[in-house]
């Protein structure tokens, strides 16, 4: 019955929340001592990584077995590399859970208030995660991350897209790629019902279980499309231009997967 199947996915939704809430938790209150006691940080943060990978893993594999969600993702092998610069668009809360489950040594630029939050920041700490808050700083710090060969997740709307809306992307990572002269591996997400998306809390759970797909498409050579811009102070904004128009066509080709 509907109903039934409803209220079993939003106490579902609910008890997969508060595991993942534990599990910040625990690494705030157990881990995070132990791993500062490992010498050097750069140790530290790929141990981190490592970890909060893993957590990430079991977070996904959770919402499956609970029916939270069903789960496809094509060409997953494009991801095994190192020193990925991963751009996606963002229509739900836990994108950024779904890609780092993927990757080895997962790296993000974290909203400061997950700096302040309880249940994430001693992952964002002892990961070495970029606050993206450091200013100029960031597009520095970025590229150093992508030098030292971890696997580098941006949003490049900056936040989750409300449903329907267009995409808007800001140059921070046109800026990255730019100025590193890093290619560019792109993500797609489809949801076939909107769930956790911005404003919507997470007990409002959709009629349907929803269906993530997650497409990762071929590499995009950085020269060829910074060759299209011979001004350097322009290339941001035209690159940033160019992956919305990109973007925004991809989505459309691949649309929102069958309920």
């Amino acid at each position: 019955m509907p109903s039934l199947d409803r209220a079993y996915r939003t106490c579902a939704t609910g008890f997969c929340f508060a595991t993942f809430g534990a599990g910040g938790l625990a690494i705030a209150g157990l881990v995070l001592p132990l791993l500062l006691l490992i010498p050097g940080a750069e140790r530290r943060h790929r141990l981190a990584r490592f970890l909060v990978q893993q957590l990430f893993r079991f977070f996904v594999a959770l919402m499956r077995a609970t029916g939270v969600l069903r789960l496809m993702v094509h060409d997953v092998a494009r991801l095994q590399g190192r020193g990925q610069f991963i751009l996606a668009n963002h229509p739900s809360l836990i994108d950024v859970v779904i890609l780092m489950s993927l990757v080895s040594q997962p790296d993000c630029i974290v909203k400061s208030q997950l700096w302040r939050n309880p249940f994430t920041w001693g992952a964002v700490r002892v990961a070495g995660f970029i606050d993206n808050h450091t200013g100029p700083e960031l597009v520095e710090a970025a590229v150093r991350s992508l030098r030292a060969g971890h696997n580098l997740i941006v949003f490049p709307e900056g936040t989750r897209t409300l449903p329907g809306a267009p995409l808007h992307f800001l140059r921070g990572a046109a800026n990255i790629a730019a100025r590193g002269r890093v290619d560019i591996t792109p993500v797609i997400f489809t949801v076939s019902e909107p769930t956790l998306t911005k404003g919507y809390p997470w007990y409002r759970v959709p009629r349907r279980r929803p269906q993530f797909s997650v497409y990762v498409l071929p590499v995009l050579a950085i020269d060829p499309l910074l060759e299209s811009e011979p001004e350097h102070a322009h290339r941001a904004r035209w690159l940033t231009e160019w992956l919305e128009e990109f973007f925004t066509m991809e989505m459309e080709r691949h649309g929102p997967p069958a309920g």
